[in-house]
């Protein structure tokens, strides 16, 4: 899955399940209602069902927005425990979620800055 092409992009996730007919315009106002945040930066947002055994992540990638929707067969997605609010992910946390596996194993390595040049 690549939304970012290579590059790490922001990640959001509602903690609370949506109402999963909800398409790209009902999910930009979720956005902007859960969130708090304008869902045309550019940043990821990440939406559950109640059964947890799919996901809709939604975009602006900037000439439109996406919308992906996956659903399990045979599982369910790991999930933060259900509560109001959101909560950040890494980009391959998120990876690791799309995937299907337990994304709260996923430690990014953060990037250490040089000490010294060359």
């Amino acid at each position: 899955m690549m939304l970012g092409q290579g590059v790490p992009v922001k990640v959001f996730v509602a903690t609370r399940p949506v109402d999963f007919r909800k398409g790209i315009d009902g999910l930009a106002l979720a956005a902007q209602e859960m969130f708090g945040l304008d869902p045309f930066c550019g940043a990821v947002f990440v939406f559950r069902s109640k059964r947890a055994d799919r996901i809709k992540l939604l975009v602006w990638n900037q000439t439109g927005m996406v919308l992906v929707h996956k659903r399990l067969e045979g599982g369910k997605f790991v999930w933060p425990q259900v509560r109001d609010g959101v909560m950040r992910m890494s980009s391959a946390q998120l990876a690791a979620l799309f995937e299907g596996l337990d994304w709260r194993l996923v430690r990014p390595e953060r990037a250490r800055r040089r000490l010294a040049a060359g």
